[in-house]
């Protein structure tokens, strides 16, 4: 199989690198958009930028140049770009013969004056907007790129509406250290992975401003009740928020001290402003951009989501860090 990953940023490196190390099954080709960066990745055999200290695979090609040649030799073309960026490289693939997949988590940004758009959407949604003859899928699940690149034991879920494009992506990827399984549930799949990284800062925030354990378990078994009820309100399956790329990934990048999305609630207990928070990362913290577009979401279905209220009302400045808290805590007791 002919494996093309489009981005050479950290998730998609690493991914490539998994894929790579079974030359036996798959070709692996990492395209990267800029010249300089590619020509370093391939002399040095590495991606120092984002992931230090890991060496590429001896079979991993490491390309730049005419994307569309390399899409015409591929089997599977993966997306390894920020959801900012999946409009526009769904509208260049657009009458692409073979599957393509993102890894890109959250909803799209609302845009000044996009009617149109005006509730944001998941990635699923672009694409039947943009390019509805493709078949496609997404490849979700609990997994930091710095540990997939070394190689390190982690389960993803791969999800399409076509059952063949979930069979190929576990093909491609499932390996002695990568166990894919297969879901057609995609709008479930995409929603966890848009809803774990907003409740992320919130717990983010519970741990820097040292609520205790109790607090963050209660985040976060209520917060996946948040992501249960907007899912289900927007045609998921109940039961896909119980595995990999809802509960799993939820409680990694909760509680996970490489989530980029904790990072900023921690930044925001300590007293940074959210420009100082994000500016620190040097990566993209998914949850920050689409925090209120689940929110937007949520208001429009009628689905309750107050730590996602929470979080926006934080990220907006129009609630204080030190009454955060206290604004959870008030609500009238209800069962659960």
């Amino acid at each position: 199989m002919k494996i093309l990953v489009i981005g050479a940023g950290a998730w998609g490196s690493a991914l490539a690198m998994s894929a790579a190390a079974r030359p036996d099954k798959r070709t692996v080709t990492l395209w990267a958009r800029d010249a300089a960066q590619a020509q370093a990745m391939q002399t040095e055999r590495a991606n120092t930028r984002y992931l230090k200290g890991v060496q590429f695979p001896p079979a991993l090609a490491v390309v730049h140049g005419d994307v569309m040649e390399q899409v015409r030799d591929a089997d599977l073309v993966v997306l390894g770009t920020p959801m900012a960026a999946l409009r526009e490289w769904l509208g260049k693939l657009k009458d692409c013969s073979v599957p393509v997949v993102w890894l890109c988590k959250g909803f799209e940004a609302v845009a000044a004056g996009a009617a149109a758009r005006s509730m944001g959407l998941m990635a699923h949604e672009v694409c039947q907007q943009v390019a509805p003859q493709l078949r496609c899928g997404v490849l979700s699940g609990p997994s930091f790129a710095a540990e997939v690149a070394r190689n390190q034991p982690t389960a993803l879920v791969a999800a399409s509406a076509h059952a063949d494009v979930s069979e190929m992506l576990v093909s491609a990827f499932h390996g002695d250290a990568m166990r894919v399984y297969a879901n057609t549930d995609i709008v479930g799949v995409e929603v966890g992975g848009a809803v774990k990284n907003v409740l992320a800062i919130a717990t983010g925030l519970c741990d820097g401003l040292q609520l205790g354990l109790n607090a963050r378990a209660a985040l976060v078994t209520r917060g996946l009740a948040e992501m249960t009820r907007l899912g289900v309100a927007l045609g998921a399956r109940t039961e896909t928020f119980m595995g990999l790329s809802g509960l799993g990934d939820l409680v990694l990048t909760a509680t996970g001290d490489l989530s980029r999305n904790r990072k900023v609630g921690l930044l925001l207990a300590e007293g940074k402003t959210l420009e100082q928070a994000v500016a620190s990362l040097g990566h993209v913290a998914e949850g920050v951009y689409s925090a209120r577009t689940v929110l937007a979401r949520a208001l429009h279905l009628g689905v309750e989501m107050p730590i996602t209220e929470t979080v926006v009302a934080l990220l907006d400045g129009k609630l204080p860090v030190s009454e955060a808290v206290q604004y959870l805590m008030a609500r009238d007791a209800r069962g659960e």
